[in-house]
């Protein structure tokens, strides 16, 4: 992983047009990942947009009911590299799979697109329920990709782990150590 970060924040990728999939189990840092790489690029001068895939597909759909999924399309390809954070928690309906493929397929080779996922590509049928449109989607990202497999342990539950040993305790997604609150994200990856 280590060798292969510096090249990635170049934005070599995003020139060429690749993606990038980071998958692994809950807690293993993917999303954290893949915005130090998005920041990495802003940095650099390109457009990048992270968004959350069942919020990305909501909005796409209700373009398509508006009949302004083009022009949806169109502002989405202004930007160099789209991030869709956790593809693999949201079972997509059959329009909710169209959007995505209609998005991924409108990409294809021409942008990028930086992929989380819990779910490796043999578990996707159970997602996208049609096979055949799974297939292809599958086909489309990993051409011309990137694929890091995040392993390891939960980093959350390593500074869980970590704050016990300390003597903190956590309460509501706060951690308190020795009379001090510290802003501490339980649940959500940052």
């Amino acid at each position: 992983m280590e060798a292969v970060l510096p090249t990635l924040c170049e934005g070599g990728f995003v020139e060429r047009g690749d993606n990038l999939l980071a998958f692994g189990l809950p807690g293993r840092g993917k999303t954290q990942l893949v915005c130090a790489i998005g920041y990495e690029l802003i940095q650099r001068g390109y457009r990048v947009l992270f968004t959350a895939t069942f919020a990305l597909v909501q909005r796409r759909l209700a373009a398509k009911r508006d009949l302004r999924l083009e022009k949806e399309l169109a502002a989405l390809d202004a930007y160099d590299a789209v991030i869709l954070d956790d593809i693999g928690y949201v079972q997509q309906s059959r329009d909710e799979m169209e959007v995505l493929f209609t998005f991924l397929a409108e990409r294809y080779e021409r942008r990028s697109v930086i992929i989380t996922s819990n779910v490796v590509f043999s578990e996707w049928d159970r997602i996208f329920k049609d096979p055949m449109t799974t297939a292809a989607m599958i086909d489309r990202l990993v051409h011309h990709s990137v694929i890091l497999e995040m392993t390891g342990t939960s980093v959350r539950a390593d500074a869980a782990e970590q704050a016990k040993r300390e003597g903190a305790t956590t309460v509501a997604g706060t951690t308190t150590a020795r009379g001090k609150q510290v802003a501490n994200e339980v649940d959500g990856e940052v």
